[in-house]
């Protein structure tokens, strides 16, 4: 079937219509993305593991079910690949880390089979620094991924892998997590969009059951969220990733859909000498499109990064429950560590955050609209 657009340039909602209207089947479409992937993938090393013959298969069962007279899934034959620490039936969740290579997941982690069952098809996983803990993407198990646009500039962190792989039409969509930047400064290396949840919008689970529950600073902190090149393809993801419980004691099975916003919105953008010409650009668009712009000062970036060391520092059991980095993931890894370790030292010598005391907010009813560089102060994880 010929269509005017390659498959692999399509977003999310444009191939869900072809399929579901049987303009193109859910084997063509994954098809293209796997051939897409053949092409690409070598030159940036986004995607580490093709899960072709499981992707084919679930692409021929959509297919039949479809010409049985079934009713199309919102997402039917639409392809997305899964970082490396999301549980992917049958597939190992390694966390970038070489002594996990085979840890095969039993199950999905909970969203992933939500959008299994909405029926997006997984087709490969995306790489990642070890831990989640680096700004850019590279481990010893899967190598560095290079950013699409450039092979000088990072591709970001952690989510790298998968932010690379939509980038370039692997995949439209890609399934990453973010704790301090991880699905945000990925997005914005590798010019794609992506959407970091509240707390409690996408269950956990998986990997972390109830008799083994994550760190409280993981749990706290670090949310799923969604990879698309278009925004309107991270609301469909969105929609099908928050329903099932799963194991997660913080899910809040809140309606997608909220009261209608009165207008005019108001955005803050905060200025920042690193970012100024991008801000003021987005600025600018965001005034053209009817929002009320206007400039603060930055909330108390300085004592929320404060606060997250703390966070990480008391509630993440690193220095009481693991090994020696070097021992399990040496080479830059352990190197990075030995630099960073130390602020999550000094962190938990200084005093404890009270959680009842506000951070200075930003005004009411404004949306921060800034992306502040790192400072090097923090993992993206």
């Amino acid at each position: 079937m010929t269509h005017p657009t390659q498959l692999w340039a399509m977003g999310a909602c444009e191939l869900a219509e072809l399929v579901r209207t049987r303009q193109a089947s859910a084997r063509e479409v994954v098809r293209a993305h796997l051939d897409r992937i053949d092409r690409v993938n070598p030159l940036v090393n986004a995607i580490t593991v093709v899960l072709a013959e499981q992707a084919l298969a679930a692409a021929d069962a959509a297919d039949e079910a479809l010409r049985r007279g079934g009713p199309s899934a919102p997402l039917t034959g639409v392809p997305m690949t899964v970082k490396e620490n999301v549980d992917v039936e049958g597939s190992a969740t390694t966390l970038g880390v070489a002594m996990l290579r085979d840890a095969v997941a039993r199950n999905d982690a909970p969203h992933i089979g939500q959008l299994r069952e909405a029926g997006a098809i997984p087709l490969g996983r995306g790489n990642m620094p070890e831990f989640g803990m680096r700004w850019h993407t590279d481990n010893q198990l899967r190598g560095a991924t290079l950013n699409p646009w450039s092979a000088r500039h990072t591709p970001g962190g952690s989510s790298g892998g998968d932010a690379a792989a939509v980038a370039v039409g692997m995949t439209p969509l890609g399934m990453g997590n973010d704790g301090a930047g991880s699905l945000r400064w990925p997005a914005q290396c590798c010019g794609v969009t992506a959407l970091k949840p509240s707390l409690g919008r996408v269950p956990q689970g998986g990997r972390h059951g109830p008799s083994q529950p994550a760190p409280f600073a993981f749990q706290l902190l670090a949310v799923h969220g969604p990879i698309a090149r278009q925004v309107r393809d991270l609301r469909l993801a969105f929609a099908h990733m928050c329903g099932d419980r799963g194991s997660d004691p913080w899910y809040a099975p809140v309606p997608l859909d909220g009261p209608p916003v009165q207008a005019p919105v108001r955005v803050s953008v905060v200025t920042d000498p690193a970012v100024a010409g991008a801000l003021d650009r987005a600025a600018r668009l965001l005034a053209g499109a009817g929002y009320v712009v206007t400039e603060d000062p930055p909330p108390a970036l300085d004592r929320a990064g404060e606060i997250y060391h703390q966070i990480m520092s008391g509630y993440s059991r690193v220095r009481e429950q693991q090994p020696p980095v070097e021992t399990v993931a040496p080479g830059d890894f352990a190197r990075f560590w030995a630099g960073f370790e130390p602020a999550w030292t000094a962190a938990a010598g200084r005093p404890a955050f009270d959680p009842m005391t506000p951070i200075d907010p930003a005004p009411a009813g404004s949306i921060a609209a800034s992306q502040p560089a790192h400072s090097g102060s923090s993992p993206p994880g």
